[in-house]
């Protein structure tokens, strides 16, 4: 099996200047590189630069997959999307710069001016048929960006599956503490079930952590006003006017962070806080819960193919109908079908043979078969190929000689 290997980059909030990307052509003759770009697969060699890097200086979202069984992603976002405790309770420990590669399962690393968020899964057993084919890497890059934006509006669930992913790499014991449960933990986003599968999260580990979650807060409330309401009627127009001009200066995504931003800050100071959030488990206490939702799995699984089977079987028995009210333009067309003479013809000729004696015998009509068929032999009985697959499917007649 050949090397594989699937680089992508994307800039989002600010695109790469010309300049910018003259620096990465150096780095690759064969990337296709755009302003909002740079995608490059390998069959040899590597990346010319070290993807950490290259999202701290140019990109915000990097997707790495290899059909050895690594996959990557990195997200950029501002320092302060979260404060230094809420990613201590999710990574262990406060987020630090490290060059190490793969060294865990999900981290926060400061740099400079961002805090880059590492997610990855590395198959060294080499047992998930999905990194066997070249294909993994093209297509995670469209469904895993949203995640970015989520992170953004605070959702903190992206960070959960990091730490889920954590758990799945070893990293943690049975008595360790789970970080705060977010709650919409049992309906993901798109972005954030593809997270899951890109991490080959256990799905019932998955079900058995989230069990305890509440679901999302919906808005508006149930008398139709949102909970932004009271802070709107109280923001300035002068604040108003600045989001405004970030919206109109094609800023969307800073308008929202400034906005956001400044309503927790009021919510924090002037709604009392309600404290629901779930008590933290032990990860034996969520271990203690798979088998009954690995139960709940395969029973679903398992009424989802008994349901296909029975469509399956029904389609089937529909189709054979079709071919006994029509049977003589059934048989006609494989008589013009073995006219023809070539290989292809005869295979095609002898799949609707046996749908035919499949049809016949489903009604106890098998003599008819046999009449036809031999009727049919009389033309095309000199067909040595046709002959042959007959005597392989052991039809019971007898060729003239």
């Amino acid at each position: 099996m050949s090397e594989y290997q699937h680089y992508e980059f994307a800039a989002v909030d600010r695109p790469l200047t010309a300049s910018q990307q003259a620096e990465l052509r150096s780095f690759s003759t064969r990337a296709t590189i755009t302003a909002s770009s740079f995608v490059n697969e390998y069959h040899w060699g590597n990346l010319k630069g070290d993807p950490l890097e290259w999202v701290q200086r140019y990109f915000d979202a990097h997707v790495y997959s290899s059909n050895w069984g690594s996959c990557r992603l990195l997200l950029r976002l501002p320092h302060g999307t979260f404060d230094t405790r809420t990613l201590r309770d999710y990574i262990g420990q406060a987020g630090q710069a490290r060059r190490s590669h793969f060294a865990k399962a999900f981290d926060a690393i400061d740099t400079d001016d961002w805090c880059i968020f590492d997610w990855w899964f590395n198959d060294d057993s080499g047992e998930h048929p999905r990194f066997s084919e070249e294909i993994d890497g093209a297509g995670w890059m469209t469904r895993l960006l949203p995640v970015r934006d989520e992170l953004y509006r605070g959702d903190t669930r992206p960070l959960y599956l990091g730490w889920l992913a954590r758990l799945g790499n070893g990293e943690l014991c049975d008595d360790d503490l789970e970080p705060p449960l977010p709650g919409g933990l049992q309906s993901l986003t798109p972005a954030q079930a593809a997270l899951a599968e890109f991490l080959m999260l256990d799905p019932d580990w998955l079900a058995a952590a989230a069990e305890a979650s509440l679901p999302l807060a919906m808005e508006p409330n149930g008398n139709g006003k949102s909970r932004f309401d009271p802070w709107l009627l109280e923001l300035p127009a002068d604040e108003m006017r600045t989001v405004l001009r970030m919206l109109l200066r094609g800023c969307s995504q800073e308008a929202e962070r400034t906005l956001r931003k400044a309503f927790l800050k009021w919510e924090q100071a002037n709604v009392p806080k309600l404290d629901s959030t779930p008590e933290r488990r032990r990860v034996a206490e969520i271990a203690s819960r798979i088998d009954a939702h690995r139960a709940i799995r395969e029973k679903r699984e398992q009424d989802a193919r008994e349901a296909a089977e029975s469509r399956r079987r029904a389609e089937r028995a529909h189709y054979l109908a079709s071919l006994l009210k029509n049977e003589d333009a059934a048989w006609s067309m494989i008589d013009s079908t073995l006219q023809r003479a070539s290989g292809s013809a005869y295979d095609q000729a002898f799949q609707k043979l046996q749908d035919l004696a499949e049809a016949y015998a489903s009604i106890k009509r098998d003599g008819i078969f046999r009449r036809r068929l031999a009727q049919l032999m009389s033309s095309h009985g000199k067909r040595g190929a046709w002959l042959a697959r007959l005597q392989k499917a052991g039809y019971l007649w007898e060729p003239k000689q």
